[in-house]
Formats: structure tokens, sequence, C-alpha cells
């Protein structure tokens, strides 16, 4: 499937990413190292040249714009939260984000959060490209839902898909599914 997908930007662009949900914990710990960086060199520095030292200013610069978009650090929250809380500082008006499965740490409600947020951003020119396997996600207002069916990518409603028809009956009779396992 992937030899028959491109992906080209029309504009060069810094606003928007692709982001895996399985490399979420990498990205923490990215943000870990970095901070740990600076405030290694900046102790360096200062130990070296002393607290008024300017070459302090590119490090102590990197911690506050840290601090700025995660608040202490996204590793002190639940990892739903900090998903979200990552969303919302990375999410910028005209952008266009590629998102595969961003519901894995979050519960239903938050989902619904990220709806909003969604909505938000939308509202400010963004694009999205989701996959997800999500019947709350897959309810997005007005989506353009397609499937992989025999291969190829086909629209798809809403009430057509087997996630939303599996978790539905599911959840109007737990019983007749659990019975079987």
């Amino acid at each position: 499937m992937a030899n028959k997908l491109k992906l080209s930007w029309s504009v060069k662009t810094r606003r928007g990413f692709f982001f895996r949900a399985n490399e979420f914990n990498n990205f923490i710990s990215h943000l870990r190292d970095i901070k740990h960086e600076a405030r290694a060199e900046i102790d360096r520095i200062v130990a070296e040249k002393g607290r008024n030292s300017l070459e302090v200013m590119p490090y102590a610069r990197t911690l506050a714009d840290l601090e700025g978009l995660y608040g202490e650090g996204l590793e002190f929250r639940s990892h739903g939260e900090s998903f979200l809380e990552m969303f919302t500082s990375r999410f910028q008006p005209g952008g266009l984000y590629i998102l595969d499965e961003p519901e894995a740490p979050l519960s239903p409600l938050k989902q619904l959060t990220l709806i909003s947020l969604l909505k938000e951003m939308l509202a400010s020119d963004c694009q999205f490209i989701i996959a997800t396997h999500s019947p709350i996600l897959m309810s997005f207002p007005d989506a353009d839902i397609l499937s992989i069916i025999d291969g190829e990518l086909k629209r798809t409603s809403y009430e057509d898909l087997e996630h939303v028809n599996v978790t539905r009956d599911f959840l109007n009779r737990p019983e007749r599914f659990l019975r079987h396992l």
C-alpha cells in the first residue's frame, strides 16, 4: 500500500508533524535528555565563568521554551494527559498533522477532548490525516472516512465501519461476546 501513497508539500512549512502513538515515550525521553543536557551545560558554564556569563543564555532559553510548551514536563502527567498536552502545545494554525492511532492512551472522555481540540484547529486552517480504530474519533463531524478494502482505499460511511458495529454490538450485549471466550 505504501508504494501507492505519495506525500508531498506544496509549500515549505514548519507547521505540522507526523506522530505515531508508539513513539511517544521516545519523544518524552528525548525532551528529558534535552533538558538534562541544557542544565548540565548551564552548570558547567557557571562553574567555569560565573553566574553572569552570557553563554548560559541559549541553554536557559531552551529550558524556558520547553517549560513554556510542556510545563514541568510530560513525564509528570498520566500517559493520556501528556498526549493531550503535547497536542495542545504543538498544534499551530495552518499545519498539516498526520496522526497514527492518537487514541491509544486516551480514555473515551479524553478522546472527546481530542475531538474538541481538532475542531478548534480546523477552524484555524489545520488539516489532519488520522489512522484510528476508535469509533469515537471516526465519528468526527464531516470527516472523510477511508477504509482499506481489498487493498484499496475506499470512502466508507461511519455506519458501515466494522469497528463501529462491533463496538455498538458489544456495548449493547457484552454477555453475547464474553460467553464465547
